[in-house]
């Protein structure tokens, strides 16, 4: 614990005295519970406590003394994430706010939603959509909550259109680690008042302040959906044809890209076959119109581009349930290949104009290594997934390769998964020592005793 304060009984009474005893747990089965979250290779922490609060006036109590006996608070919604970012490293407390999960009101005449931190994605579409209403973002994971949405600022399948998490968010209510409630943004969609510190606690990982509460915009839903399958007879020909797709006046929802080694493994874990099995790479497009007759002629426009540059054919399904078990094979590649074996997980992204030459790049560094690389990802915004297998140190040393190319095609670290811990040191390496310099500092005056989320990003 080097500098930090323990979990003493003294404190353990204190903490039942601000949350309730049944909301305080100790016991080894429940702290291994919130000891890992979903990244590939679990590295499990284990807190000294799990306290579960169930509204903001809790939170801001446990903060308070956390702060004053210097022990240090991991912040936790869903546990979902992939990059440790929730990973109680330092043990302590470990802060859960999934009984903070009130949607507290969905404003039809302003467009908005306004929900705690441990709402899941599956509950906000419910809740929106019974009253005519849309969330379009759509990070892959139902069981989600948007306290780690927001502070890793997701991303996911439709990103192209809708753009990612912090496009969706108004307003933050937040409890600074020092013991204080900050209020920012609100009901309104234009803001040229100061510094946005909405912005600046999207992304920032639990490391700034326990987001405990979100001001979301929403929108209305399409009446139309469209989803193309498109096989072609490389990797490479399918991702250069997405700029041309970007270029035909069309603006898809997402554009996605899956190579036939992929596939097989979802094959296997679905227990079902996949349409153009023998093609070597598809493209994934997703469409939305407000009437059939809109949504048939931007299918066809796209279809006519992806022919024009090397597609074997192009699929439309006509049905929901085919629609549904097309999506279904992109949706679920993460669990297939995790459980295909021990890897590592990279999610680069780099300009969408270079997604083709990254690919490229990052397959001549397999051969040379000889592990395979399986790559797939979001090609309509360039955030490219990478499933790294072979030995940990070989590995190791394919990830360092791989991160700097994509640092020295103009690329970041990370899309959508944030840094958390087990990125941490590719973070540092490839990053501006100046930005990491105010970053540091921005840290220092939300958290001058480093108690919360210690660890992350940047230690």
């Amino acid at each position: 614990m080097g500098k930090y304060g323990r979990v003493t009984k003294k404190v353990l009474g204190r903490l039942k005295g601000i949350v309730g005893e049944e909301n305080v747990f100790t016991v080894r089965d429940e702290l291994e519970k919130y000891s890992c979250d979903e990244m590939p290779v679990p590295k499990r922490f284990m807190p000294e406590v799990v306290v579960k609060p169930e509204n903001t006036v809790e939170v801001l109590k446990v903060l308070s003394l956390a702060n004053k006996e210097k022990i240090p608070v991991t912040p936790r919604s869903g546990g979902t994430g992939l990059s440790g970012g929730s990973v109680p490293i330092h043990r302590g407390i470990l802060l859960s706010l999934e009984k903070m999960n009130r949607i507290v009101e969905v404003d039809e005449e302003n467009f908005v939603a306004v929900v705690e931190a441990g709402v899941t994605l599956l509950d906000l579409y419910k809740a929106v959509e019974s009253k005519g209403l849309y969330y379009p973002l759509y990070p892959g994971e139902l069981s989600a909550c948007i306290g780690g949405n927001v502070a890793t600022n997701a991303g996911g399948m439709r990103a192209v259109k809708y753009g990612v998490t912090r496009s969706f968010v108004l307003g933050l209510e937040a409890v600074l680690p020092i013991g204080e409630i900050i209020e920012t943004g609100g009901k309104f969609v234009k803001f040229s008042s100061g510094y946005d510190l909405t912005q600046l606690l999207i992304g920032s990982e639990g490391t700034l302040a326990v987001i405990t509460k979100a001001i979301l915009r929403l929108t209305v839903k399409p009446k139309v959906r469209s989803v193309l399958l498109i096989p072609f007879k490389n990797v490479f020909d399918a991702i250069k044809t997405v700029p041309k797709i970007l270029r035909c006046g069309i603006t898809p929802v997402g554009v996605e890209f899956m190579e036939k080694d992929a596939i097989k493994i979802v094959e296997d874990y679905l227990g079902r076959r996949f349409p153009y099995g023998e093609a070597e790479a598809f493209l994934l497009t997703i469409l939305e119109a407000g009437e059939e007759s809109e949504a048939y002629k931007m299918a066809g426009k796209v279809a006519d581009v992806c022919m024009e540059n090397g597609a074997v054919d192009v699929l439309i399904p006509d049905t929901e349930k085919a629609k549904r078990e097309l999506l279904e094979f992109r949706e679920k590649l993460y669990p297939a290949l995790k459980g295909f074996g021990e890897m590592d997980l990279a999610d680069v992204v780099v300009p969408r104009s270079l997604i083709a030459h990254f690919v490229e790049a990052v397959k001549k560094v397999s051969e040379k290594y000889g592990i395979p690389i399986i790559v797939y990802g979001h090609a309509g915004d360039g955030n490219v997934h990478l499933h790294l297998y072979g030995d940990k140190k070989t590995r190791l040393k394919v990830l360092e390769e791989i991160y700097g190319l994509g640092k020295s095609m103009g690329g970041a670290i990370s899309g959508e998964h944030g840094v958390g811990f087990e990125k941490k040191k590719f973070f540092l390496r490839f990053t501006d020592k100046k930005q990491i310099g105010l970053m540091k500092k921005i840290k220092r005056v939300f958290d001058p005793n480093n108690i919360l989320n210690p660890g992350k990003i940047f230690g």
